[in-house]
């Protein structure tokens, strides 16, 4: 006898993510939720999106990690509220975790979440969080074989955000190849090249998605 114990966890997470969406719906607020792998620069990014939407729209973060506080750190130095999800060894981030976490949240006050889900390019893609839309960020020195490698990660985000295009001369990094390889997985998602740290290309990242937020 086997029993799949994948669909039912799928199904409970899925319905407390449509309670969640159509709680964010209520209170008019965006959700992003950012996949990405570890030392891609998710916090980085996050840090140069807020400073270029900070004087349109009020937002929070939501972070993820196996362990520590170290990211959500980063954010409330910058003055933004954030809250941190532990998840003691789990590789993505549930819509159980995020609920408790919106809870401690001022939604009336919100106009964009940004959830920094767990570094690693496989499971999240599973997890409905009630989010708005799906990105995901991935870093030069990772390589450009990625699409290739985790090609359901790509499927399922809405935008690529390639960071570190500052340290492209560093590495054999074949652009052209990258964008091919994402345009045949998920042909509508624009590819924005950043470098977070320098602000890089952040500008047009920020507007398309600003752009996504007032459309909403």
């Amino acid at each position: 006898m086997q029993i799949d114990l994948k669909q039912p966890i799928l199904d409970k997470n899925d319905r407390l993510a449509d309670e969640l969406r159509a709680r964010f719906a209520e209170n008019h607020v965006f959700v992003l939720d950012l996949l990405a792998s570890p030392g891609s620069g998710k916090t980085s990014t996050i840090l140069a999106t807020i400073e270029a939407l900070r004087d349109e729209f009020n937002i929070a973060v939501i972070e993820g990690d196996i362990a520590s506080s170290v990211d959500a750190e980063k954010i409330k130095a910058q003055g933004t509220a954030a809250v941190q999800i532990n998840t003691g060894g789990a590789c993505h981030l549930e819509s159980a975790m995020i609920k408790r976490a919106v809870d401690v949240l001022d939604l009336e006050r919100l106009d964009l979440i940004i959830i920094e889900n767990v570094g690693n390019l496989v499971c999240p893609t599973d997890f409905d969080l009630g989010e708005s839309l799906k990105a995901m960020i991935l870093s030069v020195p990772e390589g450009h074989d990625k699409p290739l490698k985790y090609p359901g990660v790509f499927q399922a985000s809405e935008a690529v955000v390639l960071n570190k295009v500052d340290t492209m001369p560093m590495f054999n990094f074949d652009r052209e190849a990258f964008e091919d390889a994402v345009r045949q997985l998920n042909p509508s998602a624009p590819i924005f090249p950043i470098a977070a740290t320098t602000g890089e290309g952040v500008g047009v990242w920020a507007e398309w998605l600003a752009e996504r937020i007032r459309h909403a």
